[in-house]
């Protein structure tokens, strides 16, 4: 579909035109600010890109363009972007009017210049919070200019951690333990005080579907089926949160309930394929946090994992716990762990071309080994926790530090003709690394 919008070097004649005054959400002036300057094509350093580190986490998904073209009179500039954005520019004026002009991912907006001008500058925003719009084509009178889009150029200076000072409380326990997880599956209460238990009311009877982890007061994050109906999110009456739980039948001295208030689905969740697979749970009232229960920490880029095991060879250890499917092919009784290396996309799909190369896509990874230790059904939404320390100290001593939350688990091989999880086979997990902005800007009311 094509939007076609004609244009005055910086007027427009058709769009919705609002004042800069009545919508701080448009006051972007990249004239005076401390801005980020970036090329959003590889192969063009006309056209820049300014963004303001500085705005709140929901506003990091806006940017200034700046075109160094000369653009003559009927010249055509054709924009497209890989999700839902605002573009808006100047209308000039006494009032610095804007015009906001709605385009989809499937549309490419056209302006035709009715005068000449040199250069051009406008706005660009995405639609979700947390979702940065990126280039995918741009082209003068028919010409491709960014044949080479910088596509995710921004997710370094947006997804950053606000919890990755050592004094932090989220990632680290209280009751006695050691930090580094050493062979064994065993756990104790208050090992994991993040992990979460989350049942769905089916028929009369609350079930344990899959595990969450507690990232903060309101927040549960988990994989998105398992809070949705093939795609649809299920009613929040039906989802009951448990934390600080140990012993999946029977009860805990110090486990707290929650209700749902709501469901955030990605927007891009494919449930026939688990592509864009997270969800966010916000609870109806707080958690308190006691040794027992505790948010964890989320992975950003800067994180740096530390395993006495691997310190040396390179390979990133993390831990998953939850209730899953044992060797008898029934639910753990009490919450047990499986430590596991994140493996080479290619080690991945080599092991299983068709099922791995049709899961991986960018936004998820491969974890695990092929020798029985493995995550597995009742398994899904926990966390893939990576261990990182204040700083490298002896691999002898006690070494502190906090756990992040690196992946979630989204999916793996079933046996031949039975839908359980084959342990000798590895999983595949949602990378939340790759969704910092998109979580932050849901977070962002706490933090204030």
């Amino acid at each position: 579909m094509e939007l076609k919008i004609f244009i005055l070097i910086f007027l427009a004649v058709r769009g919705e035109a609002q004042n800069k005054s009545d919508d701080n959400q448009e006051d972007f002036d990249p004239v005076g600010i401390p801005l980020l300057t970036e090329y959003p094509c590889h192969d063009s350093i006309d056209i820049v890109t300014w963004f303001d580190p500085g705005l709140p986490p929901r506003e990091k998904n806006r940017y200034y363009v700046l075109m160094n073209r000369h653009f003559g009179a009927g010249f055509v500039l054709k924009l497209s972007f890989d999700s839902d954005v605002y573009v808006l520019h100047s209308l000039g004026g006494k009032n610095e009017r804007f015009t906001k002009i709605f385009v989809s991912v499937d549309e490419e907006l056209t302006l035709q210049f009715t005068t000449k001008s040199v250069g051009f500058g406008f706005i660009v925003k995405g639609v979700v919070p947390g979702t940065n719009p990126y280039f995918e084509s741009i082209s003068i009178n028919d010409e491709e200019v960014c044949n080479q889009p910088n596509v995710g150029y921004l997710e370094e200076y947006i997804a950053e951690t606000i919890d990755k000072g050592p004094h932090s409380i989220c990632g680290r326990r209280t009751v006695d333990h050691t930090e580094l997880i050493v062979n064994g599956a065993s756990t104790k209460p208050g090992d994991w005080p993040w992990h979460a238990a989350i049942y769905r009311l089916e028929r009369t009877a609350l079930k344990y579907i899959c595990g969450g982890t507690l990232i903060s007061k309101n927040y549960i994050i988990t994989a998105a089926h398992c809070a949705s109906i093939r795609g649809v999110p299920v009613k929040t009456d039906f989802l009951n949160i448990v934390l600080g739980k140990y012993n999946l039948i029977g009860d805990d001295a110090e486990i707290q309930e929650r209700l749902v208030h709501k469901i955030i689905l990605h927007e891009k969740f494919d449930h026939k394929h688990l592509n864009n697979d997270i969800a966010l749970l916000k609870l109806k009232s707080e958690v308190i946090f006691t040794d027992y229960v505790k948010p964890a920490c989320l992975w950003f880029s800067k994180a740096v994992s530390y395993d006495d095991d691997t310190a040396t060879a390179g390979t990133v250890f993390g831990t998953v716990v939850g209730w899953g499917f044992d060797n008898n092919n029934e639910l753990s009784r009490q919450l047990r762990q499986a430590k596991m290396p994140m493996i080479s996309e290619n080690t991945c799909i080599k092991s299983r071309p068709l099922f791995y190369g049709n899961a991986l896509n960018g936004n998820k990874f491969c974890a695990g080994y092929q020798n029985g230790t493995s995550a597995c059904n009742g398994d899904s939404g926990s966390a893939f926790q990576v261990f990182v320390p204040d700083k490298i100290q002896d691999v002898n001593s006690n070494t502190t530090g906090a756990w992040y939350v690196r992946g979630i688990v989204s999916m793996t091989v079933s046996r031949r003709n039975v839908p359980i999880c084959d342990p000798t086979k590895y999983v595949v997990f949602t990378d939340v690394e790759k969704y910092r902005p998109w979580i932050d800007a849901y977070l962002e009311n706490e933090r204030n």
